[in-house]
């Protein structure tokens, strides 16, 4: 699968990057995400309306230490950065804009789509009932 939701567990909202650096220093870490991308979308190769690309945090999840762990960035046009909050995006009444997005990058019905977002809220349920440790080392290779 191309497109994938990444529900952030919501005992862990808020433990990010940009909770832990400047403002100066997540300009530099966004401007060097976009630039590396070619200022596309490095999952479907588009770019937004208002502004082409954003910058997402990727993480990994140990469910065995509860442990989250930064390994890297992504650049994402807007609506790939909408599925990969998707509990956000409803919140702000733009779920459809995921559906629509996982059936086209992943070629996905309607009825896939609604079921694999089912699925991830499943996890994001299950994560959500841990505090997690946040370690963002990764950022020392970044900056």
């Amino acid at each position: 699968m191309k497109l994938t939701i990444e529900l952030v567990p919501q005992t862990a909202w808020f433990k990010n990057v940009r909770s832990e650096v400047s403002r100066a220093e997540w300009d530099d870490i966004r401007t060097v995400c976009y630039s590396k991308a070619g200022f596309v979308c490095e999952i479907c190769g588009g770019q937004g309306d208002e502004h082409p690309v954003e910058c997402h945090e990727i993480w990994h999840y140990d469910e065995e230490n509860n442990k989250q762990t930064l390994t890297g960035f992504i650049a994402l046009c807007p609506k790939c950065h909408k599925v990969k909050h998707a509990g956000f995006a409803q919140m702000n009444d733009e779920f459809h804009i995921v559906i629509e997005q996982l059936m086209k990058v992943n070629g996905m019905t309607e009825e896939e789509a609604n079921d694999y977002v089912y699925e991830s809220l499943e996890l994001w349920q299950r994560r959500s009932q841990y505090d997690w440790e946040c370690d963002i080392k990764y950022l020392e290779n970044f900056l």
